[in-house]
């Protein structure tokens, strides 16, 4: 009977306790609905005095996308509110195939920046950098802008034209960029080649749907020709994808560990993410480049390799893109894209706003350009090769590296000199 009476008196405790917190939860969200509410008047009023006595009948679409657009824009610059045509373009980026300049944009305070120009695009033949501040498009000033009023802007039919008035850092002027729309297909893989000494080099462009198997496909490639160590270039990267970051990350770590975290306002939105097997390219020696125009994915991954101290981070430091966006797509074709977590690298940092530090910091220097005499004395040469093997194309000369690629370079010829002494030493303590 005791006992009967102890079970009671806990089931007592642990109502009153629910009663007591669920009570509170609940009053702390009827007070926040009605704080809403009472907004939502203040809008309705708003509304009502714009439709009576504006100068003009406004159109009631015109009005209410208006405030959606200025209510998502309050928020951050990535969560915006996406008319039809808009949220049509963001699907058609996502195919990898559009008309435009070739270019990826963000917010940063509040300008139009430049994150990275698209190789082998009208952007990136214009000479566009990562951090130029676009101020006028067709003459007209960019700031308030969003995002998606930007990208309609930049893109249209092949062929089109349109001026960029551009303010880049160190320089007082502004200068004007006239660019010829293009058609823009995007490769993930844009180099797989050995560079010398067994050294395999790719640059990844972005992070689409097909991203992994391309990756996949070029790291076979390069194991056939005898690759042992791996450059990763993510230099210009601007993310993409999170399910894809987290599939290419796999490809260069063990199985079971932890590559990203998200972290919202609710439970649902809290996710670890794991290499489900041993990746492919988990045993080669590995250096990943990066600087500011790597970004979000681009993070993801970089963040993934430092923290389990699978690879050296070279370059610069990254962008600070950490923040996660879904798309919410309403009835009548628009669609909120809103941001719901952050994430978090495996060791539990959030780089949002500060970015990949690398382990090797080496600044970019631009090579010089290549003198009168030396530019004659290729051509020359390349005219001789094609008199004597008629029959034969021409090769293209190797490329010169940049100078942070010959570093990667030069590092990883050192960890092999390591590795080698490391196993001569090994075998000469255990000879008897």
């Amino acid at each position: 009977m005791r006992r009967w009476w102890i079970r009671m008196a806990g089931v007592t405790c642990l109502l009153v306790l629910f009663v007591t917190v669920g009570g509170t939860l609940y009053a702390k969200r009827a007070a926040n609905e009605d704080a809403l509410y009472k907004e939502l008047e203040l809008f309705t009023d708003a509304l009502s005095i714009v439709e009576a006595d504006y100068v003009e009948a406004p159109e009631a679409k015109q009005l209410v996308y208006g405030a959606l657009k200025g209510m998502l824009a309050t928020l951050d610059p990535y969560s915006q509110f996406m008319d039809p045509d808009s949220y049509n373009e963001l699907k058609i980026d996502t195919e990898g195939q559009f008309g435009g300049l070739g270019i990826e944009i963000t917010l940063r305070d509040e300008l139009l920046t430049v994150i990275t120009p698209i190789d082998d695009t009208p952007a990136y033949k214009a000479g566009l950098q990562s951090g130029d501040r676009i101020v006028k498009i067709d003459g007209e000033i960019t700031r308030g802008i969003t995002l998606m009023e930007a990208v309609k802007k930049l893109r249209g039919k092949p062929g089109s034209q349109v001026t960029l008035t551009i303010l880049r850092e160190g320089e007082n002027e502004l200068k004007d960029f006239t660019l010829s729309r293009d058609i823009i297909k995007i490769q993930s893989v844009r180099e797989a080649r050995i560079l010398e000494d067994h050294i395999g080099y790719v640059r990844l462009s972005d992070f689409r749907e097909g991203t992994p198997k391309d990756l996949e496909g070029a790291v076979e490639k390069l194991k056939a020709e005898q690759m042992d160590s791996l450059i990763l270039d993510l230099r210009n990267n601007p993310g993409g994808l999170l399910d894809v970051a987290v599939s290419t990350s796999e490809l260069f770590l063990d199985r079971r560990k932890l590559i990203v975290s998200t972290k919202g306002r609710l439970k649902n939105q809290n996710f670890e993410f794991r290499s489900r097997q041993d990746g492919m390219a988990s045993d080669v020696s590995l250096v990943v480049l990066v600087n500011e125009g790597s970004a979000s994915a681009s993070e993801i991954v970089a963040g993934a390799i430092q923290d389990h101290r699978r690879g050296i981070i070279l370059g610069m430091k990254s962008h600070g893109k950490a923040s996660v966006q879904t798309i919410f797509p309403l009835k009548d074709g628009s669609a909120l894209r809103l941001t719901t977590s952050k994430y978090f690298t495996p060791a539990g940092r959030s780089i949002h706003g500060q970015g990949i530090l690398p382990d090797v910091v080496v600044p970019f220097e631009p090579p010089p350009p290549p003198k009168e005499k030396d530019k004659k004395s290729g051509e020359v040469q390349e005219v001789l090769d094609r008199l004597e093997h008629p029959d034969q194309p021409s090769a293209a000369p190797p490329a010169k590296l940049d100078n942070q690629l010959a570093r990667a370079v030069d590092l990883l010829k050192g960890i092999k000199v390591y590795q080698a002494s490391l196993k001569a030493q090994t075998v000469a303590e255990a000879t008897p």
